[in-house]
């Protein structure tokens, strides 16, 4: 295990749109999380000791926590680090100080993950931000300067949205990373019980923007959603869609282990919410047989510029045909300009990005029509 993933789910506001587990400070609150945080980041380390590649905390809003919290939890975390680790932090704008700065870069973090959303202030308005576009602004520029890795979130193909405008205001601030996602209205959220749906056509010239103004700037798209300058892609996301083993400490915190001695492939460990997971409830654990394993690599995989290794893949799952099987989808994906193949690898195409699911879904289907069900859960 050489990522790590920490949830940290307090937020100031709870955001309309948002559906990730996240719940407003109350008296103990924070006190109970660091007090379970510790027992299991030690349960985690006896069993996997590291050292850590990359360390993320997310949330929420982990800059929410106070810096004795924050001194806490790090103190908490027993791993070492590689000698260049990425340890990256999620930052509301309106909570990045001078003091914590220093603060931050004390406790070790080196890249801020900066969720603007937008640089407009009616946008953050109907949004529910705390933050303007002014302090937007000065927490990207004071970052910078401060000398951290700077990654901000935009949210493309909003109502009332100038997104060139965004895109434009994101390329000149110099970051090294942009993640330009378009809005996802997810059931049970206010925007979803207020009826507001999304704009195909708007998201669509907006991911075509994106990729114009990011891309003239020098921010390649190395992912579906994600550009970055060389060498500041983020290290602890491609962990994930390069399917490594990552650990999670913290309510609804999710972890991928691979299994050599035991039954399937892999196995997923999801933590309860954090009433249950402070309470020390144990994470459900399901096991990944080959096919499965192979389904969630190929998704993962082709959202990255650089594809999957389908022989690689093929030894880590165990399914010595794959590359066969794959075989004449993966020819059809190529003649209809979704896949390029090459000796070793699968890579999706721009219009391949741009249509993920068109072209998985046929590998999909071929390796269902191929393979039973793996029998295992």
């Amino acid at each position: 295990m050489r990522h790590l993933y920490l949830h940290v789910p307090f937020c100031p506001t709870l955001c309309p749109y948002c559906d990730f587990h996240v719940v407003r400070r109350s008296a103990g609150a924070v006190e109970a999380f660091l007090a379970r945080l510790e027992e299991e980041a030690a349960a985690l380390a006896a069993s996997h000791p590291g050292p850590l590649a990359t360390l993320y905390l997310g949330g929420g809003t982990p800059s929410y926590l106070r810096d004795r919290e924050l001194a806490r939890l790090f103190t908490a975390l027993p791993w070492p680090l590689e000698s260049d680790a990425e340890v990256t932090l999620e930052v509301n704008p309106g909570t990045l100080s001078p003091a914590r700065r220093e603060h931050l870069r004390a406790l070790g973090v080196n890249r801020l993950s900066l969720g603007v959303q937008s640089f407009q202030d009616p946008v953050l308005a109907r949004l529910g931000r705390a933050h303007g576009a002014a302090g937007a602004l000065g927490a990207v520029e004071e970052a910078l300067a401060a000398g951290f890795r700077v990654s901000l979130d935009l949210i493309l193909g909003l109502p009332e949205q100038n997104a060139r405008a965004d895109l434009e205001t994101a390329a000149a601030l110099g970051v090294g990373h942009v993640s330009a996602y378009t809005l996802q209205i997810e059931p049970g959220t206010p925007f979803a019980l207020a009826g507001l749906e999304p704009d195909p056509n708007r998201e669509a010239e907006a991911f075509a923007l994106a990729r114009t103004v990011l891309g003239g700037a020098g921010l390649e798209r190395y992912e579906v959603s994600n550009y970055a300058r060389p060498g500041e892609e983020a290290r602890h996301n491609l962990a994930y869609w390069r399917m490594a083993a990552w650990g999670g400490l913290g309510p609804a915190a999710s972890a991928h282990f691979y299994t050599p001695a035991g039954p399937g492939v892999a196995e997923r460990r999801t933590n309860p919410p954090l009433p249950r997971w402070a309470a020390g409830e144990p994470p459900a654990r399901e096991t990944i047989g080959p096919r499965e394993h192979v389904k969630e690599s190929l998704m993962m995989g082709l959202r990255l510029r650089e594809g999957v290794d389908i022989a690689a893949l093929a030894a880590r799952s165990g399914l010595a045909d794959l590359e066969q099987t794959l075989a004449p989808a993966a020819e059809r994906l190529a003649a209809d300009g979704l896949l390029e193949r090459t000796p070793a690898r699968l890579r999706p195409t721009e219009a391949g990005l741009d249509r993920l699911h068109a072209a998985v879904l046929p590998l999909w289907e071929a390796l269902e029509a191929a393979y039973p069900p793996d029998g295992v859960s």
